[in-house]
């Protein structure tokens, strides 16, 4: 799970009262939208500090082996992709788009046991979380962050998607 540098730097004030922007677009999985949009509504409230505006683009492995190269310099397809593209003056990020690939999450939700639609809001979670300031790089904060995203899974009535990964 990845967070390329940010693309560009605009400044505008993000005013906390207005609820969050969110679109849902699907080169693939069309049929996951309706509950990913439902479910981020609800969690994105949740996350301190969540951008403005999200923008969740479920992708297919081609796109997404394109992306994971282009802006990390990996080859192959990943989970899911975050961009920053707005930030506030004091560098929060406004603005973002969480790329999620659906074929890897129907590999592991199929390997785990649990619904595909659960493992692909998992991704953009994570990438919101992303956006938000949150980090996985060392194993302190991978653990903050996942424990947070079960959280909020588990308050929206999904529960604890990313613990099964690590009892797998």
């Amino acid at each position: 799970m990845s967070n390329p540098r940010p693309r560009k730097q605009v400044s505008r004030d993000a005013k906390q009262s207005v609820p969050p922007t969110l679109s849902v677009t699907a080169m693939l999985g069309a049929r996951y939208v309706p509950f990913i949009e439902t479910m981020l509504q609800r969690a994105i409230p949740l996350v301190p500090r969540a951008p403005r505006e999200v923008s969740i683009a479920l992708v297919n492995d081609a796109r997404m082996a394109d992306l994971h190269l282009r802006f990390m310099n990996i080859p192959g397809p990943t989970d899911v992709l975050t961009f920053e593209l707005d930030h506030d003056p004091a560098g929060r990020v406004t603005s973002g788009e969480v790329v999620v690939c659906v074929p890897e999450a129907r590999r592991k939700a199929k390997e785990l046991g649990h619904r595909v639609e659960h493992e692909l809001l998992l991704y953009a979670l994570h990438g919101i979380l992303h956006l938000s300031g949150h980090d996985d790089r060392t194993t302190p904060a991978y653990r903050r962050m996942h424990r947070m995203e079960d959280k909020i899974l588990e308050t929206l009535g999904i529960g604890a998607v990313f613990a099964s990964k690590e009892n797998a």
